[in-house]
């Protein structure tokens, strides 16, 4: 099986840590290939670059398909989602955005926050969240003032950052989603070093996505 990771901002080291991680969680059970947007924001972090995510999206998966043929499946590597409905319309396959992973398995538990960074995020997740039929399983949006640029250029502090967020988070909920790409790994991290303080679920936005790739092929 193929499984294809598209990164719809323009940073290669992302798509690296994107191919890297969602290899890892799939292991043997797929073959994974990663696509970075062609044109587009580095990180995407407003209303006007998702939309332009979504668009560059688009363009990467069809040019992919067309020089090395249709995967199985496609992974939307942005928390946010830009094109994925597009793409399933477009091209009949099932495709599997971070942040819907995230939250649906969130929401398995019972109520969820998120976790995440860059302002603008915090209203464009919840209106996917209630576009998604699962705003009333969700809590809030926690956003830490740095960026996912910010945060991936300084993994230390970005680690010590996110684990208050995440502990800040917890209260009232039976899940907390740590969204973002650029972050993939470090929910492993914190939910290691926050033990027992960390007193539910952790969920990786990218290992999510993974796990909901690999169930759509079964």
């Amino acid at each position: 099986m193929k499984l294809l990771v598209v990164n719809p901002n323009t940073t290669v080291a992302v798509t690296e840590l994107l191919a890297r991680r969602v290899g890892a969680a799939v292991g043997a059970s797929a073959e994974v290939e990663a696509v970075t947007a062609r044109f587009g924001a580095e990180y995407i972090a407003s209303e006007a670059s998702y939309v332009v995510a979504a668009h560059a999206a688009l363009e990467a998966c069809r040019n992919h398909c067309d020089a090395h043929g249709r995967p199985d499946a496609i992974i939307v590597g942005c928390f946010g989602d830009p094109g994925v409905f597009a793409l399933r319309e477009a091209l009949g396959l099932p495709v599997v955005g971070l942040a819907e992973a995230a939250m649906r398995e969130a929401a398995g538990h019972g109520r969820f926050a998120i976790v995440t960074g860059g302002a603008a995020w915090g209203p464009m997740l919840i209106r996917l969240a209630r576009a998604l039929e699962l705003g009333d399983r969700l809590a809030g949006v926690g956003i830490v003032a740095a960026t996912g640029a910010e945060l991936a250029a300084d993994p230390e502090r970005a680690l010590v950052t996110l684990a208050e967020a995440c502990l800040g988070a917890m209260q009232g909920v039976e899940a907390v989603v740590l969204g973002g790409a650029a972050l993939a790994g470090m929910a492993e991290a914190i939910a290691s070093a926050a033990t027992p303080r960390l007193a539910v679920p952790l969920i990786d936005s990218v290992d999510a996505a993974a796990r909901a790739a690999l169930a759509s092929l079964r």
